[in-house]
């Protein structure tokens, strides 16, 4: 069945390449035309509809760390909140966020083709717990209820529950409760199969991924770089920097 949807990549500027390969791999495996949008939060700013106030701080990995004023905590992406604002910027039909950090290995339209619109929301529920401290590039890790569950998250932006997503919900909320996803009942959660948004490094290995999500570091960080899929994920990302008019020059 045709669902009209659309993607939203999150951007962070530090993670310019990993953004790169999540677009193009995803275009890589599509069968049919779907919009594609980057999720920028100076854009929201911009726009005025993202209030939530920022600040800058030091950390004992001597970076600074993004810190959401609202909840207290850091933000280890400029996208860690400003994904709630996606069913207000798509508008209607289902609008399907994913963090920066994912390789697409499966066509994103047979997701699309999964979803039932008596639900809010579709993603992959993980029972994922960490230990707090330190992923990335330096950036705090943190831990919360419903863990990772919206880094790949499917909003029918049609469906009432959704409304609860004004901008007083989405600017004076903390983080933690709009991940849990305090506006909606269980029932309203749809599920899906976990290959959709595979934790590389903690999700079964057995589980062949149609989303690899490198949620602890992506394969061109340091310590990341022998992890599972990053071979496939270098070899978009070179082919991507190679651009699609140059040649190896032999």
């Amino acid at each position: 069945m045709m669902i009209d949807g659309s993607v939203w990549i999150g951007w962070d500027p530090r993670e310019a390449a990993a953004f790169a390969v999540a677009k193009e791999s995803l275009h890589q495996h599509m069968t049919r035309p779907i919009p594609v949008y980057g999720l920028l939060l100076n854009d929201l700013i911009r726009m005025g509809l993202y209030k939530r106030p920022i600040e800058y701080r030091p950390s004992a990995a001597d970076k600074p760390v993004m810190w959401d004023v609202v909840s207290d905590a850091p933000m280890s992406t400029e996208h860690a909140c400003a994904r709630f604002f996606v069913p207000m910027l798509a508008r209607n039909g289902w609008a399907l966020f994913v963090d920066g950090d994912v390789l697409f290995r499966g066509n994103v339209a047979r997701l699309f083709e999964q979803l039932d619109t008596s639900k809010a929301v579709y993603c992959v529920q993980h029972k994922h717990e960490v230990t707090p401290g330190v992923k990335m590039d330096g950036q705090v890790q943190t831990a919360y209820s419903r863990k990772n569950w919206t880094s790949v998250i499917a909003f029918n932006c049609d469906h009432p529950a959704n409304k609860a997503l004004t901008l007083d919900v989405l600017n004076n909320t903390p983080g933690r409760d709009l991940h849990r996803l305090f506006w909606l009942a269980d029932c309203d959660i749809g599920e899906l199969p976990q290959a959709w948004n595979v934790l590389v490094g903690y999700t079964d290995p057995s589980i062949s991924a149609s989303i690899a999500h490198f949620t602890s570091g992506t394969p061109d960080m340091e310590g990341y770089a022998d992890q599972k899929y990053a071979d496939e994920w270098r070899a978009v990302r070179d082919g991507w920097a190679r651009g699609p008019f140059n040649i190896d020059v032999l």
